[in-house]
């Protein structure tokens, strides 16, 4: 408080009395512990943390304070900083382009993962329309993961026939892993989930070894004794039947065994990829081109990325 004409025990006590005044009338701030206190309401955090960042006196302070911020890009309390200060400054390529970077670094080491990226990334490209590449990208991964919650599909919101198709299959081998009742009523079920599937089906060799499968399922003419003896001596195999063509045809239903480490490491992936999606989207001025390359790399594998780096894509 400059020129301030009080002792500093005099000047502490009125602090704290006008900081109770602001806690008791406006309810702006609030005490937490003896002598801590913080802003009522988070968003008023945000707010101070993202004009912080921005308001950095110089070029250098501004790129320190930026990659401080995205050092939190993993973490769900940060989120609301991150798309305040991309809307407050007058550039956010560089924020933009430092968070594709943190996210990139997240699993450049896991040569697992890579290789489930490069999976995805290959899947992608069998697709017609080039604009959607990273749509797809990031169909792909998350289809390979379990269980199949309709979050994990929010960055693919535009699928195409292929999509449905390979979606359509994942979930068929996922219900036929499941021990179900020796029954003709889940054989017909079978039987119907693949004439379902051939009607999406183009490529003629996929659709000629699904109709053999199919036609390999017991008839409900038989008893239930020779039904139960084909299943026991059969199914086993007519399953794997089924996923091997899947995997020849198709691509996907790989045996993706990921630790639980990965299984988080791959969430945060996928989250920090939102986050950058959101701010993109997001009320903020990015120049054409890095908007471009950024949308260009989403969700690929770091080899094809050193790859776009050295053509000069």
């Amino acid at each position: 408080m400059p020129g301030a004409t009080l002792e500093a025990e005099e000047l502490q006590l009125e602090s704290e009395a006008m900081l109770k005044a602001i806690e008791a009338q406006h309810g702006i701030l609030t005490e937490r512990a003896r002598g801590i206190f913080s802003f009522s309401y988070l968003a008023f955090q945000e707010y101070f943390t993202a004009r912080k960042i921005v308001a950095s006196h110089n070029l250098q302070a501004l790129e320190q304070a930026l990659g401080g911020l995205v050092s939190h890009i993993t973490d769900s309390h940060w989120r609301e900083v991150f798309l305040l200060t991309a809307a407050m400054l007058r550039s956010a390529d560089a924020l933009v382009q430092l968070m594709k970077q943190q996210i990139d670094a997240l699993v450049a080491q896991d040569s697992y993962l890579q290789e489930f990226l490069s999976w995805a990334s290959q899947k992608s490209q069998q697709l017609p329309d080039e604009p959607k590449v990273a749509t797809a990208r990031a169909f792909y991964l998350a289809l390979a993961q379990s269980p199949h919650t309709a979050d994990r599909f929010a960055l693919a919101s535009t699928l195409d026939q292929g999509m449905f198709l390979d979606a359509a299959l994942e979930n068929l081998l996922v219900e036929f892993a499941i021990d179900h009742s020796q029954d003709f009523a889940y054989v017909n079920a079978c039987s119907e989930a693949l004439n379902n599937i051939l009607v999406m089906v183009l490529d003629a060799g996929f659709y000629k070894s699904l109709q053999q499968l199919r036609d390999q399922l017991p008839p409900p003419s038989q008893n239930l004794e020779r039904l139960q003896h084909w299943w026991q001596k059969n199914y086993s195999a007519w399953v794997e039947q089924l996923r091997g063509a899947i995997a020849n045809y198709r691509n996907i239903h790989h045996p993706w065994q990921f630790t639980t480490e990965q299984q988080q490491l791959l969430q945060r992936y996928y989250e920090a990829n939102q986050l950058l999606i959101d701010c993109l989207n997001s009320n903020c001025e990015i120049t054409a081109a890095i908007r471009q390359e950024i949308e260009a790399t989403l969700l690929l594998p770091q080899k094809d990325l050193e790859d776009r780096e050295w053509q000069g894509d």
